[in-house]
């Protein structure tokens, strides 16, 4: 497994990089037979070290957990615990879906875009519709089954998840509503 730690305004020394290389690598191989990459980042919020950690599976799914406390190595361990958490969760339906799937997941690239945000007042009449663009860039658009989008999105924590749909092609939408429950958005079935 390739790994990429770094910090935002602290430096991670060689102690802690072997730490985490030796940590995360057995928390991830203990469900997954063979995750390709991790990413680990560290940072200070105030008194407070915040570690967020992002890790790719061979199957094209992606785990992430954060965690925060007073000394570094602690941060790292709640992140860790709550990667083998989530891990542990999804244990058998990461099995189970790679059983099925012969290759990984596939992704399409597709334009995004920052909008700016309105300029706070709003007595005054805007020039025009358009919304002004702040950047560019391109996302990653996973082929997914229904059920592997919503087990992507709650590995990531994330609260919605594009994604071309396996079974009809179109583009979906998962996400989560404010009752604690799943929605589905398929444009294709009407």
């Amino acid at each position: 497994m390739r790994y990429q730690i770094s910090g935002k305004q602290i430096d991670v020394g060689e102690a802690l990089q072997t730490h985490v290389k030796t940590e995360l690598g057995e928390t991830v191989e203990k469900y997954s037979q063979r995750p390709t990459d991790a990413i680990v980042i560290f940072s200070r919020n105030a008194h407070e070290y915040l570690c967020e950690a992002t890790v790719h599976l061979s199957t094209g799914l992606t785990a992430a957990a954060r965690g925060q406390a007073t000394e570094v190595y602690a941060a790292f361990e709640a992140c860790r615990e709550k990667m083998d958490k989530q891990l542990r969760r999804y244990k058998r339906r990461l099995k189970d879906h790679h059983r099925d799937r012969a290759e990984p997941v596939e992704f399409a690239g597709a334009p995004m875009y920052v909008l700016a945000a309105n300029g706070g007042s709003q007595e005054t009449e805007p020039e025009s519709l358009q919304p002004m663009i702040i950047a560019e860039m391109e996302a990653k658009i996973p082929s997914l089954s229904v059920g592997e989008a919503v087990m992507q999105m709650e590995l990531t924590g994330a609260p919605l998840l594009v994604f071309r749909n396996e079974k009809s092609g179109g583009v979906n939408v998962v996400h989560r509503r404010d009752d604690g429950n799943f929605g589905w958005i398929d444009p294709t079935v009407m």
